[in-house]
């Protein structure tokens, strides 16, 4: 048997609702340069689809940390994997991640980097599940606030796989089926 998916987020739904947070930062933003920091792996896909919208100066960085490792649920955990390769002194910095959920990664990530002196610190997240919090995360654009499920596509996976599918789907892994 495999794994099983259900479409929640259709690919139209998703660029949809990124070109308007797009256009609410081009908004936020006007006249400024801003510095996206797409956090890995699970934020490739909407960092790449958000910066495309963008009309603004964008420079970009990336940064890996990890609480998952092969499982569905967060150990707690939080490990740098990959830091930033550049300084973000003084940029109006916003950090684009997959999904919010218990806030652990992100509340450890977004003091780490107010820690490096941005001149303004920002998160966009594509996905937020807040029945799931732990450690409330500010998120200052939300693409979607989903039920507590397991999602993949999009960027996000579930042993790294299904990163590259277009849409948002639940998944049953093929052990729990």
């Amino acid at each position: 048997m495999a794994d099983k998916i259900t479409e929640m987020i259709s690919e139209e739904e998703i660029v949809k609702r990124t070109c308007e947070i797009a256009n609410q930062i081009n908004e936020d933003y006007k006249g400024e340069e801003i510095h996206l920091i797409c956090v890995l792996r699970g934020g490739s896909f909407f960092t790449c689809e958000l910066a495309k919208h963008i009309t603004l100066p964008v420079t970009m960085d990336f940064i890996s940390c990890s609480s998952y490792g092969n499982d569905t649920k967060s150990s707690g955990v939080v490990r740098i994997v990959k830091d930033l390769s550049d300084s973000i002194v003084d940029k109006n910095v916003i950090v684009i991640e997959d999904v919010v959920d218990t806030g652990r990664t992100l509340s450890y990530l977004l003091k780490m980097l107010k820690d490096r002196q941005p001149k303004s610190l920002k998160l966009c997240s594509l996905l937020d599940k807040p029945s799931r919090r732990v450690v409330e995360v500010k998120t200052d654009y939300i693409g979607f606030t989903i039920p507590d499920k397991f999602v993949v596509g999009f960027g996000l996976d579930y042993a790294q796989k299904y990163r590259n599918l277009p849409f948002i789907g639940e998944i049953v892994p093929e052990d729990n089926n």
